[in-house]
């Protein structure tokens, strides 16, 4: 893998807050130097105020936005760093709307558009707004004919995007979606989540191998894929196994309505001392 300097993304998530105060926060992590400002798509909140998860079963409520409309509006705002949805739900948007929106966004920020997409898992959106949930292997496939649709869509539209809209995947899966990542897409997130077997960093490292192999299966270069990871942002004294496991690009998720990236500008510090 060429060597380049691991991009830092803050990854804001839309809940518990204001509007004016998540515009507050895309504009500081781009001022504090974030090579890219993620949001998330869903219709209520994921964690509680103190960051806590609610129990199975529990209703999830409290204040929260739309993920498209307010890219649009950090498209206008925001004038360096990329921007974009972790991730796009692929059951909420018919596929050529969505590769349009994401062409207009992608204007609007003069190119700095990245279309992250998944799909799906948060039953609460689906029921409340009328979406079929399924089963998680049928909203794969879903996913699958939506990626060959927004791909050829995009080909279509007039005026072309500024530049080919970097597709990012999110999900682990290793039979399906990180084959799906070898196939469309140039940025794949993932998370270095600890199992019973493997660390973090094991983790991030044993889905980097897989989604390799994928690449030699489909006829891609690995090298073409970057790899985005989230951690604990507490964690920056994993940073270095993390790159070394194969990450370019580090995910720091930051909760509403205080968004306090403190410790962001850490992890930016540590960035900018690697050669």
């Amino acid at each position: 893998r060429r060597k380049m300097k691991p991009r830092i993304a803050v990854f804001l998530q839309p809940q518990h807050a204001e509007y004016d105060q998540i515009r507050s926060a895309a504009l500081e992590a781009e001022q504090i130097g974030a090579d890219v400002i993620y949001n998330w798509d869903h219709f209520y909140p994921l964690y509680k105020e103190d960051g806590t998860q609610w129990s199975e079963g529990e209703r999830r409520e409290g204040k929260h936005f739309e993920c498209w409309t307010m890219l649009a509006s950090w498209a206008e705002v925001t004038s360096k760093a990329d921007i974009g949805p972790l991730v796009t739900c692929n059951s909420y948007r018919n596929p050529e709307l969505l590769a349009d929106m994401a062409r207009t966004v992608d204007h609007i920020s003069d190119g700095r558009l990245i279309l992250g997409i998944g799909s799906g898992w948060f039953e609460q959106d689906y029921e409340e707004y009328g979406y079929e949930f399924g089963t998680a292997i049928w909203r794969l496939k879903e996913l699958e004919k939506s990626l060959a649709r927004i791909v050829s869509r995009m080909e279509k539209l007039d005026p072309q995007p500024k530049r080919k809209i970097p597709i990012l995947i999110g999900g682990g899966g290793e039979k399906v979606t990180l084959r799906l990542v070898a196939q469309y897409a140039d940025i794949w997130h993932g998370f270095a989540t600890k199992t019973e077997d493997r660390s973090g960093i094991e983790t991030v490292a044993h889905k980097n191998s897989v989604l390799n192999k994928w690449c030699d299966e489909v006829g891609r270069n690995p090298n073409d894929i970057q790899r985005s990871i989230g951690i604990d942002i507490n964690r920056i004294d994993l940073a270095d196994e993390l790159l070394a496991a194969g990450a370019t690009e580090v995910t720091l998720a930051v909760n509403g309505p205080g968004y306090d990236l403190t410790k962001v500008k850490e992890w930016i510090s540590w960035r900018d001392s690697k050669k």
